[in-house]
């Protein structure tokens, strides 16, 4: 019953971070805030869901995925978000 609840507070909470990434994906101005705030929220997100999941699972080889499925998409955001970034970067450079 707890683990229920925790699930569900923890999942709800990941959902409020992607929102608020999203938001900020839509609404901020330039490349660099979006970016920011669309990884930074993301990421969050992600860790509470899989937080939230890890209360419903049943051994600890799912926990390892979970935590290897977190793990490896920070990675892979941290790696696009430099690479978007220094896109960007070398686009304004190009105006100048």
């Amino acid at each position: 019953m707890m683990a229920d609840i925790a699930t569900y507070v923890l999942t709800a909470l990941g959902l409020v971070f992607f929102v608020a990434g999203t938001v900020g994906l839509l609404r901020f101005p330039d490349t660099f805030s979006r970016l920011h705030a669309l990884t930074k929220a993301d990421n969050l997100g992600l860790g509470f869901i899989a937080l939230g999941l890890a209360f419903q699972a049943e051994s600890w080889a799912q926990l390892a995925m979970l935590a290897l499925i977190w793990a490896l998409a920070l990675l892979a955001a941290g790696t696009v978000a430099q690479l978007v970034a220094r896109a960007a970067l070398a686009g304004l450079q190009e105006d100048e």
